[in-house]
């Protein structure tokens, strides 16, 4: 069993920057893809980045250019750093071991002026 935790979000405005975390409970990275994914209200969740054990990301056309997914193995976390946050990136946001049942709780992200 792997619990993961999310934390970092918050209000920031339009332009501005947010780093999430998302700790795991035990070591996982070298051996299991991470993701990030938001839920918007109203909307499906969706991918917003995803990292392998080899090191290959994947974003979102969304936000290519503007957030990147990176991983400490060593502290058994994830990041997403989010640079010039949009309005629409307003979500709340959820890692998750891929190809498995575990989320984190969420963390929400609202960009707003």
């Amino acid at each position: 069993q792997v619990q993961l935790v999310e934390s970092g979000g918050g209000s920031v405005q339009p332009g501005g920057s947010l780093r999430l975390s998302c700790a795991a409970s035990r070591s996982i990275f070298r051996t299991n893809a991470m993701g990030w994914y938001r839920q918007a209200p109203g909307k499906q969740r969706e991918v917003v980045a995803t990292l392998t054990t080899g090191g290959s990301t994947n974003y979102a056309d969304s936000v290519k250019g503007r957030f990147t997914i990176s991983r400490d193995n060593a502290k058994n976390t994830v990041y997403l750093q989010m640079n010039s946050l949009k309005p629409e990136d307003t979500a709340v946001y959820f890692c998750h071991l891929t190809g498995s049942i575990y989320w984190g709780q969420g963390t929400q992200v609202t960009v707003s002026s």
